[in-house]
């Protein structure tokens, strides 16, 4: 069985930062590209950042680039996404990814899915 756990969530004001992780079970997961989606109320899903299986290519949607940072301990099997100068906008539900398939380079909504953490941005 896959298992994701994401933890890390929480209220913080604009400007400050978070650091959201996600542990993975099941298996190994150095061959399969990890990421985060998010998805706000009323609002439908969206990618927010990914790191290939390799862990050397990343992406990012254009919302969080330059503020956002993903990466990757394949050692612990673990993903971590760093969230500097958060806006009222980021405030969301995410959700940890991982691909079906290996050397997968991105990650897409049928992959597994963790159960979510809460993201909160006052202003």
């Amino acid at each position: 069985q896959v298992q994701l756990v994401e933890s890390g969530g929480g209220l913080v004001q604009a400007g400050g930062s978070l650091r959201l992780s996600c542990a993975a079970s099941g298996r190994t997961f150095s061959l399969h590209a990890m990421g985060w989606f998010r998805q706000a109320p009323g609002k439908e899903r969206e990618f927010v950042a990914s790191v290939d299986w390799s862990g050397v290519s990343t992406f990012y949607a254009d919302s969080v680039k330059g503020r956002f940072t993903i990466s990757r301990d394949n050692a612990k099997n673990t993903m971590s996404l760093q969230m500097n100068s958060l806006k009222p906008e980021d405030t969301a539900v995410y959700y940890c990814v991982t691909s079906r398939t290996m050397y997968s380079s991105r990650v897409r909504e049928d992959d597994y899915w963790g159960q979510g953490t809460q993201v909160t941005v006052s202003s």
